[in-house]
């Protein structure tokens, strides 16, 4: 069993559309800062992820697609190179913006700025090595910048997914809370209608993800979580339209089954200890892993394709 790209999942900093109040504010007697500057802040971490670290996973598996561990030797049958990614400055600019405002959070700031410094870091090194091998300057050199270039691109790449996990956990230990919090203020405004199960059912989705996404699967747990998101998605689909309520979109459900489809392939791969077959293997290796049924990769493709309509509008 492949562990689970965890690291390239979509996030959404905002949750529908209500308040948000850091944990910490809420413990302190003063008033708690206006919610647009938390979701301001956690905007700026969120677009970051969203915006570099697919790419930079990507282009670590690509250099490892062909290089060795212990890296290139020259005598590779084919060679690739890496990718590339985005420009970082923006990141950067955003990160200190964003660290300035409240609610202050030293561990949640401290990882983001990690983050920003990391990226910024593999980008510069990321077009160095590309340049190296899109030239195939290794042909000149007998692979000899290739081999000094291992060694930072390692240490690079290890910084960035360090820096990218520790941002990742401070921001989801905020949104749920809060998810959990204004889905109960939800609740006791509006009861459960169309909008509290399509809430819920995002939330199990989260939660199926994480029960998947581990390098040791517990059966028992992705059980009772895929229980919990069939239900989920169930309830969503009996709501829809009941009693003049809000109709749910067909592009939303649609997605949202589909999901569901692939935590239930992927649960039962690792339950019955399915392997892959080797043109699955070649695929996953390859960047084509989302085509391999009851994969991680499918399944992060699917969940990514559900925050994507939840986005546009569970109704649409």
């Amino acid at each position: 069993m492949m562990p689970l790209f965890r690291a390239i999942a979509l996030l959404s900093a905002a949750v529908f559309g209500l308040s948000l109040a850091s944990a910490t504010a809420q413990d302190k007697t003063s008033p708690s800062p206006p919610p647009s500057q938390l979701v301001e802040k956690l905007n700026a971490y969120v677009g970051c992820i969203n915006r570099l670290s697919e790419r930079s996973y990507e282009s670590r598996n690509r250099y490892f697609s062909w290089a060795k561990k212990t890296g290139p030797t020259g005598k590779e049958r084919i060679i690739y190179g890496t990718y590339t990614i985005y420009d970082t400055s923006d990141c950067k600019k955003n990160v200190e913006k964003a660290n300035a405002l409240e609610p202050r959070d030293a561990d949640l700031e401290a990882a983001a700025s990690a983050y920003a410094e990391a990226v910024g870091t593999l980008e510069p090194l990321l077009k160095e090595t590309d340049e190296y091998y899109e030239q195939e300057n290794y042909k000149d050199d007998k692979m000899a910048k290739g081999k000094a270039l291992h060694p930072r691109l390692v240490a690079a790449w290890d910084a960035f997914a360090s820096a990218d996990k520790k941002l990742r956990a401070g921001v989801e230990t905020i949104k749920d809370k809060q998810a959990a919090e204004q889905l109960a203020a939800l609740e006791a405004k509006e009861g459960r209608k169309v909008r509290y199960h399509v809430e819920a059912l995002m939330i199990h989705a989260k939660r199926l993800l994480r029960a998947e996404d581990t390098e040791k699967p517990d059966i028992a747990a992705i059980t009772a979580a895929l229980g919990e998101y069939e239900a989920a998605v169930k309830a969503a689909e009996e709501a829809s339209g009941r009693d003049g309520d809000a109709k749910l979109g067909s592009f939303f459900m649609s997605n949202a089954k589909s999901y569901l489809t692939t935590a239930k392939q992927l649960m039962r791969r690792v339950r019955d200890k399915v392997p892959y077959s080797q043109g699955d293997r070649m695929m996953l290796g390859g960047g084509g892993g989302w085509m391999v049924e009851g994969s991680p990769p499918r399944l992060l493709r699917d969940y990514n394709q559900l925050i994507e309509s939840y986005n546009r509008g569970a109704t649409i």
